[in-house]
């Protein structure tokens, strides 16, 4: 498996992307678990924007490819030289924000949820200045030294996603440096991570706290991105959004904010978001979700026979 992920690294990017896209059919067709997932996630999107039919549809078909994509691309961020990744980002136009912090004397918090390629945004910031960044270890234990020497490169630290994790990234904050985060992973409540229960999508979703305290500690610049796939494996394009207001010191609307925040970027680029991650979970040790007076009901799945997913364009 090694060998062959490595391989899939060294690939033209339009042959990777098109190896990702019968990935994602693959995994559509064989995983019941997978399947229900993303559907169900696209569904609450679907309701919460008031997609017809025929919108659902086709977002689900594009979305079920953009997740094999979101695999094989893995390969080449982890693998390929910073000159080749820096190559495949064929614009910026929001650096600007980036360098107003810098101009303000500000650190940053670098904030990208699961949407587009994460690791290729990352290592493209993280060529241009330093960094410490949070991580989780793979659920595949031989891919983890592969991530590690892939994350771990130009101006990145790598902190694990723990007690020790989070006091290296106060210390950077501190220092007038610079973090990355991801906000949209479920925290593990019995393990002693933070959060609130606040609406996703109109639906609520047990959500970070830690954000908008590491934020508050240093008056940091808070700049959300992500690096959006180009069609026919053309590269990627950056987007960087600053939070559009200074967090609340109320956990529940800091939350909100957030939520709010990771939603404006899905909103740019949807069939690119992971919608096969379970974000609405109850994690071990964390109190019920509240009924959410602004949800809407779930509408059904739309039809997605084989042949249609078979037919969908990469």
């Amino acid at each position: 498996m090694k060998w062959l992920f490595m391989f899939i690294g060294v690939l033209p990017l339009r042959v990777n992307h098109a190896l990702g896209a019968l990935l994602g059919r693959l995994v559509w067709q064989f995983s019941q678990r997978h399947r229900q997932v993303t559907s169900d996630n696209l569904n609450q999107y679907a309701s919460s924007r008031a997609l017809d039919a025929g919108t659902h549809a086709g977002l689900l078909r594009r979305a079920m490819i953009e997740q094999g994509k979101s695999f094989t691309e893995l390969a080449v961020a982890w693998t390929a030289s910073l000159a080749r990744l820096n190559r495949l980002v064929l614009r910026c136009p929001d650096w600007h924000h980036v360098d107003a912090a810098i101009t303000a004397n500000r650190s940053i918090i670098f904030v990208s949820p699961h949407l587009g390629c994460f690791d290729i945004a990352g290592l493209y910031i993280a060529d241009r200045l330093p960094i410490t960044a949070l991580y989780r270890p793979p659920k595949q234990p031989w891919l983890e030294p592969i991530m590690q020497a892939g994350r771990a490169r130009g101006g990145v630290t790598t902190a694990p996603a723990n007690a020790r994790g989070v006091r290296a990234l106060l210390k950077t904050l501190k220092a007038n440096g610079n973090i990355m985060i991801l906000p949209d992973q479920v925290p593990a409540a019995e393990s002693g991570g933070e959060g609130v229960w606040a609406d996703f999508f109109s639906r609520p979703a047990y959500t970070m706290t830690l954000l908008p305290r590491l934020a508050a500690t240093a008056n940091a610049a808070v700049l959300f991105f992500f690096a959006e796939r180009l069609p026919g494996g053309g590269g990627y394009q950056m987007h960087i959004v600053p939070l559009n207001e200074p967090y609340s010191t109320d956990k529940l609307i800091a939350a909100n904010q957030t939520n709010t925040m990771i939603e404006k970027l899905i909103d740019m680029a949807p069939a690119q978001y992971l919608w096969g991650y379970n974000r609405y979970k109850q994690p071990a040790g964390a109190p019920p979700p509240p009924l959410s007076s602004s949800s809407p009901p779930s509408p059904p799945s739309p039809p997605f026979p084989p042949a249609a997913a078979t037919a969908a364009s990469n």
